[in-house]
């Protein structure tokens, strides 16, 4: 039987429900060489400041195990290079690109937000999970007012705003309500866990800005109940689930819990081919079992 794998995230119509995750497909067209980047759903750019940043200090990435650990600092151009610079590459190979911004404070979002007005992009993808130096240097994602804020401010782009949420807090759903209510039009849930490793023969922490955040297999869990909760309380809002998805499986169980999308990070760094095994995983998975559409699946899990 013939699958269709395309499916919606608000007004956004994609090809495919598989996207790249911010901060781990580059700039540019980087994964091009191992993929036709126009068959995925979106490529999802590494987060921009308005600004060029250098990150954090080396060491910025360590393994965990099965996992990842960095901490990269949201190292990058600035919009303004990135526009003249990565997104044409992005464009002329026929990729659906999705902006990912950050900022240290409401104001540095909205440049940010500014600068990527009248991109050649489908969506702005909003990254809370950034330190605010204007609340004692706590995470914007762990404050529902700070949420709010950030998006409003992210509102000049005159884009949709997907907002990228932090698991690492015990009022996820009363934030993304707060993002909603500001004015998001989908979540994406999540960004990593925190997390720290220690170098045991030098006797201090195996990355430069001591801990970081946790990616891979280990936090799909952490991501599938983030997804399952906020589509549990928001029945008709937009979800990407992001976090651990390194197979066809995986991403059926998102989109089960009640993702209308689901981002491939942390599986690229192992084989830059991740995302489209996985995309090829869900077509095979929804032959076998018979399902035409991805909107067959997406919530099915709550009954």
């Amino acid at each position: 039987m013939n699958t269709d794998l395309s499916t919606y995230v608000g007004g956004v119509a994609l090809k495919s429900p598989i996207l790249t995750a911010a901060g781990t497909a580059g700039h540019g067209d980087e994964l091009a060489g191992y993929g036709d980047l126009s068959e995925l759903g979106a490529i999802v750019t590494k987060s921009l400041a308005a600004f060029a940043w250098k990150g954090n200090p080396a060491p910025r990435v360590a393994q965990s195990g099965e996992h990842m650990l960095n901490a990269v600092g949201l190292a990058g151009p600035g919009v303004e290079a990135w526009r003249r610079d990565n997104l044409p590459a992005l464009r002329s190979r026929g990729a659906t690109v999705v902006g990912s911004i950050w900022g240290r404070t409401v104001g540095e979002f909205a440049e940010a937000a500014e600068a990527m007005r009248g991109a050649q992009i489908v969506a702005l993808e909003v990254n809370a999970s950034c330190p605010n130096l204007e609340g004692r240097s706590t995470i914007f994602a762990h404050s529902a007012s700070a949420t709010s804020e950030i998006v409003r401010a992210s509102k000049v782009a005159q884009l949709p705003l997907w907002v990228k949420l932090s698991p690492n807090t015990p009022d996820l759903v009363a934030i993304a309500a707060a993002a909603i209510d500001a004015g998001a039009d989908a979540l994406v849930l999540v960004n990593t866990v925190l997390g720290l490793s220690i170098d045991i023969e030098h006797r201090r922490a195996s990355l430069g800005n001591g801990g970081g955040g946790v990616s891979g297999p280990g936090i799909l869990p952490v991501a599938l109940r983030a997804v399952y909760e906020c589509r549990a309380a928001f029945a008709t809002v937009p979800i990407v689930g992001v976090g651990g998805v390194s197979s066809g499986e995986d991403a059926i169980a998102m989109l089960m819990a009640g993702a209308n999308a689901v981002e491939v990070g942390t599986a690229t760094f192992a084989n830059p081919r991740a995302p489209w095994l996985v995309q090829r995983g869900v077509a095979a998975w929804m032959q076998r079992h018979r399902v035409a559409t991805v909107s067959e699946l997406i919530g099915v899990a709550h009954g």
